[in-house]
């Protein structure tokens, strides 16, 4: 299993020099969370951005690290605003894997349970052999990606 970092509100930390929630190039939440596991897994932090900064560009640089990876198991860390727009891209790409986007509503730094329980969830999901296809990991949630979507009013993701 390959847990890629590519930011997000889940990697979110305070800057207590100018007031800003921002996203840290490191993977500080991701380790502190697996600290706790005995799971195998290889980490990359590859992007570090809101998700709303992510392009085309990093898309594919994600997409080729999967593409060059032996893994057939991969979990994402991305920004929920966004998320459904690469987890299209990746659906495109690749059919002989699984994928799976997680991300928060609130930082680790800041709530601690809820990027915890989804990356948690994540990895349940994917040790248990899932049917190839990319996944949003949210709120509770495990669906194919065409069947969740982040409720903006409610703050969290829903089933559709």
């Amino acid at each position: 299993m390959l847990i890629l970092n590519s930011g997000g509100t889940f990697s979110k930390r305070y800057n207590k020099v100018n007031g800003d929630l921002e996203v840290p190039y490191d993977n500080n939440s991701i380790i502190d969370i697996l600290k706790s596991t005995s799971i195998e897994y290889s980490l990359a932090g590859i992007v570090y951005k809101d998700s709303l900064e992510m392009d085309f560009n990093d898309r594919k640089m994600l997409a080729d690290i999967i593409r060059e990876s032996n893994e057939k198991f991969f979990i994402l860390i991305h920004g929920t605003d966004t998320m459904h727009l690469t987890a299209e891209f990746f659906d495109e790409l690749f059919d002989d894997i699984v994928i799976v986007i997680t991300g928060a509503m609130k930082p680790f730094e800041i709530d601690k349970v809820e990027a915890s329980l989804n990356l948690g969830m994540a990895i349940g999901f994917v040790q248990g052999n899932p049917l190839n296809g990319t996944y949003i990991c949210m709120s509770g949630f495990i669906k194919n990606y065409v069947s969740i979507e982040k409720n903006h009013s409610e703050g969290k993701f829903q089933v559709v």
